[in-house]
């Protein structure tokens, strides 16, 4: 892919992208943008080398990056804090910034449902960003968490009947409230 096509590609896919980037981050605004500037930087790299091969769309490709780099990040993070290095620094600059994703969280609803969705295992909780706030298939989904397709099946019906039995127990609690008042 020529690199100015490549680039195009990829600005298109930011908002998207970093939505992703935060999911496999853990809601953690600072490492999902660190993430981001990572794969970017690696997808931008590799250019000469075209490491993208149309086995998939692009969005797909290039979301197994971000996944990958998050979890680079993520051991990276944890050797850090094996070795107990300072990071003051880091959490000081991290402190300061404001979280990007408060301008998308417009209604209090949209944010319980995320929180809910945090409560749920990672692949789960993965798979069900993908198809949800992506808009992948499942297929794509796979692809993407590089699982086997009936692997991010059986991740994404978990994570329904997981949310749906969340939604019917706060259902109940708050009829039981509202009786009570």
């Amino acid at each position: 892919m020529h690199p100015d096509e490549l680039r195009a590609q990829l600005e298109a896919l930011h908002r998207e992208s970093f939505g992703w980037a935060l999911a496999c981050s853990d809601g953690d605004a600072a490492r999902a943008e660190s993430v981001l500037q990572r794969s970017y930087l690696k997808v931008l790299e590799s250019a000469g080398t075209s490491s993208f091969q149309a086995r998939s769309s692009f969005k797909t490709w290039f979301f197994g990056v971000v996944r990958n780099t998050a979890a680079e990040e993520r051991r990276r993070w944890i050797w850090r804090k094996l070795r107990l290095l300072p990071q003051e620094s880091a959490d000081a600059v991290a402190s300061e910034r404001k979280p990007a994703e408060q301008s998308l969280a417009e209604s209090e609803l949209r944010e319980h449902f995320r929180r809910m969705l945090g409560e749920l295992p990672r692949r789960q909780r993965e798979v069900l960003h993908l198809v949800f706030y992506q808009e992948l298939t499942l297929e794509e989904a796979a692809v993407a968490m590089a699982v086997g397709i009936g692997s991010a099946r059986t991740h994404y019906e978990r994570g329904k009947k997981k949310l749906r039995a969340m939604l019917e127990k706060e259902q109940v609690v708050a009829e039981t409230r509202r009786a009570r008042a």
